[in-house]
């Protein structure tokens, strides 16, 4: 059985008051990615030890790296750089016993605006953007309708089980 880490580093201290709740509600998350998705995604069924970072960021940061990899002037809530799109991937899968599958970073200024604004807890959005950015690094995307569609279906399916509601009911 392979393993799925979760490295979580604070890089803003705005984080630090929360951060007790958000690893277990991380490790939810991660768990309910898995239950859900686990047949869907050709790699995890390789026997690997797989690691995902998540940084704990502000929006300053995420800003400059939107703009920079996505050509984006502005923030954004969470933003992923998954290394399954990279083409030494399966090289990497074929050689390493640890793959580190890529890059989570939340904004907080945005996180918090928009749980205020959905009328959500903060703990809620931050599952809802950790399981989005987590779809990502999987290979799920929303460019085109029908993968939009899927990725959307898998979010909700995943929040309900860790009994949230769906964040895309009008």
């Amino acid at each position: 059985m392979n393993k799925f880490n979760l490295y979580i580093d604070i890089e803003d201290k705005r984080w630090s008051k929360a951060i007790a709740r958000l690893r277990q509600k991380a490790k939810a998350c991660q768990n309910a990615v898995l239950e859900v998705v686990q047949k869907e995604v050709w790699f995890l069924s390789e026997p690997k030890d797989f690691e995902v970072n998540v940084a704990l960021s502000n929006d300053a940061k995420v800003h400059e790296l939107n703009l920079r990899f996505r050509g984006m002037d502005k923030p954004t809530n969470v933003l992923s750089f998954a290394n399954a799109d990279d083409d030494f991937f399966k090289t990497t899968l074929e050689q390493e016993d640890a793959i580190e599958l890529g890059d989570i970073i939340l904004a907080f200024e945005t996180m918090v605006l928009e749980s205020e604004n959905l009328n959500v807890s903060f703990e809620e959005h931050f599952c809802h953007l950790l399981v989005h950015g987590l779809l990502h690094i999987l290979g799920y995307d929303h460019i085109e309708e029908e993968d939009r569609v899927k990725m959307e279906q898998r979010e909700i399916e995943i929040l309900q089980k860790l009994g949230f509601e769906n964040p895309y009911a009008e």
